[in-house]
């Protein structure tokens, strides 16, 4: 057997606050272990002949924080080993020992395993004194988080807020940046050092902006920042956009809102979708974040009404996306490698056949052709069947292949014009070689939409060139002649050369 370990709180600084049980504890034990002696009651344990070892030594030994916790745990039940059944060690940890105490923790998971007797006795946490000094009530809405670990996804405005562990100003930068991503610079937080600590304790409003900007960051250090109502500091919030939606759906919201189906909005989708590719091919980042959110604003909407009829949610869409992201990417999530782009995306195909399976569909019964949506424009889903055609080898070894096919169907077309077959006869001929065409871009690594778009930007350019020219002459495009625009058309190719 071993020595049995007992865990006591040192309370939040002041030594009046110590328990008479704690006390005794540490006065009886066969040894007492402090996690450190930054902490205004180790003066009063001496004069109460408590004389305790600490474990400050361990935080010179090690880079950063976990690996000291970690060396700490280790030690305390080497010790308790290595002592005498019926012997009491006891390890004193600042504050509450449930309460942002790592060390408490590991010793909590790992004694069991190794056959020590663990117990954890209570103390006052600086949440106590956090709650009379600050002057808040955590029935309100609270939450305690750990500065080391902050986020603004962690933080909930309408709650009171103490963020604990706030070491230095280093920490107290991380805080600020963190908040600043929800608050405005100027928000008024407060900073409390040794909180109920007679002759050190210092309580100071500062506007968030000034956070790291303050002396006397230490161990006994917190950041307080009052909860509030007001609507404004969750406008970067995904909730609130949740709320936001449901209301503008709501009998109370917007008539316009409140008649829209999925059929009704289907287009605003596309549409939507489209403007996105505008800002993109504009390299527009401001706009392209305004649009981005219209698009976002369609998914919130479809998603509302399945909300309404009790199907899904958008945070069910939410998780199966996380939960598909995390799946067909083992080489990031879990234990595969990929090596580069391809085999990741090797990775990403056999993780959607295995997800198809789960499902009691098999992969090897359905099309090389499935997965391609059906409404996708003409062009892109001809390169994509084609791409698909290709990976199961229907496919030319070389471009000249290829070529020869553009050449076969422009004959092709060229005599259905000849022989003037009808309208839908020729416009087939006009799909083959448009479809050939594609097949062109995939084997020189081209995006056929991109290119034509291109295209498309280039004309626009260069016929903008000429109304330009021509309107500075006086004249209009049916006051020109074609030799005119011609000329013009020759001069806009070097005016407007793409970059």
């Amino acid at each position: 057997m071993s020595a049995s370990i007992t865990v006591v709180g040192l309370g939040s600084g002041n030594p009046d606050r110590l328990t008479i049980g704690i006390l005794k504890t540490m006065q009886r034990a066969s040894k007492v272990y402090v996690r450190t002696l930054s902490h205004p009651v180790i003066a009063a344990l001496n004069e109460l002949e408590v004389h305790p070892d600490s474990f400050d030594h361990l935080y010179e030994a090690h880079d950063t924080f976990p690996e000291v916790y970690e060396s700490i745990a280790s030690a305390l039940i080497n010790l308790a080993k290595a002592g005498d059944e019926g012997q009491e060690l006891v390890y004193a940890v600042p504050g509450h020992p449930m309460v942002a105490e790592a060390t408490v923790r590991l010793l909590r998971e790992r004694c069991p395993a190794q056959n020590v007797t663990l117990t954890v006795l209570g103390g006052e946490s600086f949440l106590d004194e956090a709650f009379v000094r600050l002057g808040f009530d955590p029935i309100e809405g609270f939450q305690l988080l750990d500065a080391a670990e902050l986020s603004a996804s962690l933080v909930q405005p309408q709650l009171h807020t103490l963020i604990g562990q706030v070491y230095d100003m280093f920490t107290a930068s991380e805080v600020k940046l963190a908040l600043m991503e929800l608050y405005p610079d100027d928000y008024p937080v407060i900073v409390g050092h040794a909180l109920g600590v007679e002759g050190e304790e210092v309580i100071e409003r500062v506007p968030l902006y000034e956070l790291d900007r303050i002396e006397g960051y230490g161990n006994l250090s917190l950041v307080y920042v009052p909860r509030s109502d007001d609507s404004k500091l969750r406008q970067r919030t995904f909730a609130r956009l949740h709320e936001i939606v449901g209301i503008l759906r709501s009998p109370e919201g917007c008539p316009w809102d409140r008649e829209q189906t999925h059929e009704s909005i289907r287009k605003n989708l596309i549409e939507e979708t489209y403007e996105v590719l505008e800002t993109i091919d504009e390299d527009d980042p401001e706009h392209m974040q305004e649009e981005l959110g219209d698009l976002l604003l369609q998914i919130m909407l479809h998603s509302q009404m399945e909300e309404e009829l009790g199907t899904f949610t958008v945070y069910d869409v939410i998780q199966a996306l996380n939960d598909k992201l995390i799946y067909r990417h083992p080489h990031v999530f879990g234990e595969s490698h990929a090596e580069d782009a391809e085999s990741a995306l090797q990775n990403w195909e056999q993780m959607k056949a295995e997800e198809k399976r789960r499902k009691g569909l098999s992969p090897e019964k359905a099309s090389a052709l499935d997965g391609i949506p059906r409404d996708l424009p003409a062009l892109m889903k001809a390169y994509k069947l084609q791409k698909k055609a290709s990976k199961v080898g229907f496919d030319w070894d070389h471009i000249e292949g290829v070529f020869q096919k553009i050449e076969e169907e422009l004959g092709e077309l060229r005599q259905a014009v000849a022989e003037g077959q009808s309208e839908r006869d020729t416009a087939l001929e006009l799909g083959d070689l448009l479809f050939a065409v594609s097949n062109a871009a995939r084997f020189i690594g081209a995006d056929p939409e991109e290119a034509l778009s291109r295209t498309n930007r280039k004309f626009v350019a260069r016929f903008s060139y000429i109304e330009q020219q021509l309107a500075a002459q006086g004249k209009t495009l049916q006051e020109s002649t074609l030799d005119e625009m011609e000329a013009l058309w020759q001069a806009a190719k070097t005016e407007t050369r793409e970059n």
